[in-house]
């Protein structure tokens, strides 16, 4: 089955694995082809840096939707703008919401209420997906943070019981445990320490959540000869072979521990950062998944 349509019958699709696997570039190019077959695509980051226009070859908006290509829309999402906005839209009047907003025992709440801010990422995501578009693609944190962004409506289900907060994490908690609807896509590369997290993540999140991961993206792979490195080689090809005799080590392993969905390998370009990289990688999720 091609990778892409393990998860183009879902809404939601959330991109995470170990920091610096390339999670970014993965959604941007995920995003894309879902763009290219025709439906409308937020690519949503929630990483205040700010670093996806630079793949998507836009400006930095401040937080604003930004158009990148035809049904590609990107917007680099700031949760506490989402979440003074919900609450100020709560209140009858401008000028109560602009003291209640600058007033340090409101930044107190927000900032120590556990999943707030979680909360305001995913009902973001839920409205978007109600309006104009056919997929979100998040652009997650790193393993732990995406944890607690797929646990957090659950969390704060059972712990607030009444109340407009109850019935928002009611209705946020059965979009991330809906397998029609959300799915999780994890980003690795076939180094040692990121093989370990992410079957790691994939085991925890079946544990906790019952989650399945749908897609497993390796990234960066080094693709051609693999035959072993001799006396007489330069370094410099020594180097690459020695490399790539370790990404089979790691191959294996991640063969044999994953049992989630689909696997593609992405190979390692020699591009830089931006829209030709996005462009190219975004093609193949139209191949063969690998087995």
């Amino acid at each position: 089955m091609r990778p892409l349509a393990t998860v183009a019958t879902g809404e939601l699709l959330l991109a995470t694995g170990k920091g610096g696997v390339g999670k970014s570039v993965v959604a941007a190019a995920l995003a894309r082809q879902l763009a290219r077959q025709g439906r409308r695509v937020l690519l949503l980051e929630v990483d205040p840096r700010e670093s996806l226009h630079q793949l998507a070859g836009v400006a930095p908006s401040g937080g604003a939707p930004v158009p990148v290509v035809d049904r590609l829309v990107l917007q680099s999402l700031r949760p506490r703008q989402i979440v003074d906005g919900e609450i100020g839209a709560r209140l009858p009047f401008g000028w109560l919401a602009r003291r209640v907003l600058a007033s340090p025992i409101y930044q107190h709440f927000v900032d120590g209420a556990p999943g707030l801010e979680e909360l305001a990422v995913l009902e973001h995501v839920r409205r978007s997906l109600e309006g104009e578009f056919d997929h979100v693609v998040v652009d997650a944190a790193a393993s732990g943070h995406a944890l607690a962004q797929l646990r957090a409506p659950r969390l704060v289900a059972e712990a607030v019981r009444s109340g407009p907060f109850s019935r928002l994490a009611a209705r946020l908690s059965a979009l991330v445990a809906d397998p029609r609807r959300t799915r999780v896509v994890l980003v690795a590369r076939l180094e040692e320490m990121a093989v370990d997290e992410t079957l790691e993540l994939a085991a925890t999140l079946r544990a906790e959540l019952d989650v399945r991961p749908a897609l497993l993206v390796v990234n960066q792979v080094i693709v051609g000869e693999t035959s072993a490195p001799s006396a007489d080689e330069a370094p410099a090809l020594r180097l690459w072979r020695r490399r790539q005799a370790l990404q089979e080590r790691q191959r294996a392993r991640l063969r044999e521990g994953w049992d989630g969905g689909a696997r593609l390998e992405l190979p390692w370009l020699p591009l830089p950062r931006g829209p030709e990289l996005m462009e190219a990688l975004s093609h193949r999720f139209e191949e063969e998944a690998v087995e």
